[in-house]
């Protein structure tokens, strides 16, 4: 294999409780990760030199602090190959709006150069890897729908509803440290005792802080709101709402895309990169 494209799919925080601060200063959370058809999509091709070069430049983000080269580079690094790669990026995911853009690029980059690479390394290895880049990166690579504890990296396969979502996208970027750090955030909410894990704990922890810092993410928590049940995930900056087909999230965008901006995508417990995945592994052993 000489080339592989792959999606990098978006995520929402169902929910998002935080727990607990750790000596580290990392926070001990819950929450559900579910996927959405939406991403970006990266493009693979080896390189016999073992040089990385990401091809795309990202606005603000010098080329090896981009997380796509950290993580090409670090699972380079663990695994002792002397292959490289150039990486080509069509960015679609907002940066700093808590659907893991660069999480999730981070983690298609492992999955597809350990496949384009050949190496032989299972999928708990790449999301230990993964972990050390950051938090979200394990779910991305594990690529199902899930219960999460710890920081994040302890995960429970769950099957919510797949319903469609709009999703809006304020055009602000809310900074994760900034929202981690701040001295008005809940730490202490008490964790879950059943399982599996009840519906309706749609609260986010983060979102009153968001909301008092961030009018953008507010308002648009207001004008979704008007039409269902508005949440934010993750630290922000998006926000969304559920609604039982297509036509309906079509239609709610529509009304609110004179204010707002935003996209309708379809919610899903088996991530589009691995989809694409098991579809490329299927046709290879044809």
């Amino acid at each position: 294999m000489q080339k592989l494209v792959l999606p990098a799919p978006a995520k929402l925080n169902l929910w998002l409780h935080i727990t607990g601060r750790r000596p580290d200063g990392y926070h001990e959370l819950e929450t559900v990760f579910q996927f959405l058809d939406h991403a970006d999509e990266l493009s693979f091709a080896l390189r016999e030199d073992g040089q990385i070069r990401l091809n795309t430049e990202i606005d603000g983000v010098p080329h090896d602090s981009n997380l796509i080269v950290r993580a090409a580079r670090t699972l380079q690094a663990q695994s002792g190959t002397a292959l490289g790669a150039d990486i080509w990026l069509h960015k679609i995911l907002p940066m700093g709006g808590g659907i893991g853009g660069g999480s999730s690029d981070a983690a298609t980059t492992l999955v597809a150069l350990a496949h384009l690479w050949q190496l032989d390394w299972d999928e708990d290895r790449l999301a230990a890897l993964g972990l050390a880049l950051g938090a979200d990166v394990p779910v991305f690579v594990r690529g199902f729908a899930a219960f999460a504890q710890g920081v994040g990296e302890q995960l429970t396969p769950v099957e919510p509803a797949e319903p469609w979502y709009v999703v809006l996208v304020p055009q602000v970027s809310v900074s994760t440290a900034e929202i981690f750090s701040h001295p008005e955030l809940t730490r202490d909410s008490l964790p879950l005792k059943m399982r599996p894990v009840p519906e309706g704990n749609s609260r986010n922890d983060c979102q009153p802080v968001v909301e008092q810092r961030y009018p953008e993410v507010r308002n648009a928590l207001n004008s979704l709101g008007k039409y269902t049940e508005a949440r934010m995930t993750g630290t922000g900056s998006c926000v969304f709402g559920a609604f039982p087909s297509k036509a309906e999230a079509d239609r709610v965008l529509a009304l609110l895309s004179e204010t707002q901006t935003g996209f309708v995508a379809k919610g899903s417990n088996i991530s589009m990169l691995h989809r694409k995945l098991q579809s490329l592994i299927k046709k290879s052993s044809a």
